[in-house]
């Protein structure tokens, strides 16, 4: 599946997880590689609010896994985890997900977090929150199920358009083209026409 992934880090030959943080600081919907569907948006991303000085947009287009219910942790509001999922996680666990940590992905992800990393309390708690290391937990936890990818809406208000993705594993990331790309300076949105293609892979 061909998606698309926006920086201002410069060039660089292949994916790295130990860069995870460099963003915003955040793991707002799982430790991956974050990627889009539309290339505008990934432009858009490009763009870094804590690094307002690196004035160079580049938009990375990437081969990741197809997505099939087997291998994608949806966190689309009121889907319920993929049942194939939930069993291989409960496998591994040797335990039973409480039935509202498998209502949707969110707390799914942040209830496995929290009970990889040690911590405990009722399930409205295990649901709630999650440190960056439960989140990296998570992740390594559904990759080495064979999890590839969450997924979540660029719009939650029109979740049926354009996905994002984190990839849960980094070296199922494929380079296939970079481009330097021009943002406007206000909305930093891709200035049509600006696309110059940098290495070709």
């Amino acid at each position: 599946m061909e998606a698309y992934h926006g920086t201002s880090a410069g060039i660089f030959d292949s994916f790295s997880l130990g860069h995870a943080l460099e963003g915003d600081g955040k793991v707002k919907f799982g430790w991956g590689v974050y990627v889009t569907e539309k290339y505008g948006t990934a432009a858009h991303y490009a763009f870094n609010k804590h690094r307002p000085e690196n004035k160079e947009f580049y938009v990375y287009t990437v081969s990741i896994p197809d997505r099939t219910d087997d291998n994608c942790l949806s966190l689309l509001k009121g889907v319920p985890v993929a049942a194939s999922i939930v069993r291989r996680v409960e496998a591994k666990l040797g335990e039973t997900v409480p039935s509202e940590a498998k209502a949707e992905g969110i707390p799914f992800r942040k209830y496995l977090a929290n009970r990889l990393t040690g911590a405990i309390g009722p399930v409205a708690k295990m649901t709630a929150k999650a440190t960056v290391a439960g989140e990296k937990a998570a992740s390594e936890f559904l990759a080495s199920l064979d999890v590839d990818l969450i997924e979540w809406p660029y719009n939650w208000q029109k979740p049926e358009a354009e996905k994002n993705f984190a990839v849960l594993d980094d070296a199922k990331v494929r380079i296939v083209r970079i481009e330097k790309v021009d943002l406007d300076p206000k909305g930093h949105q891709l200035i049509e026409g600006s696309q110059q293609i940098i290495r070709e892979f």
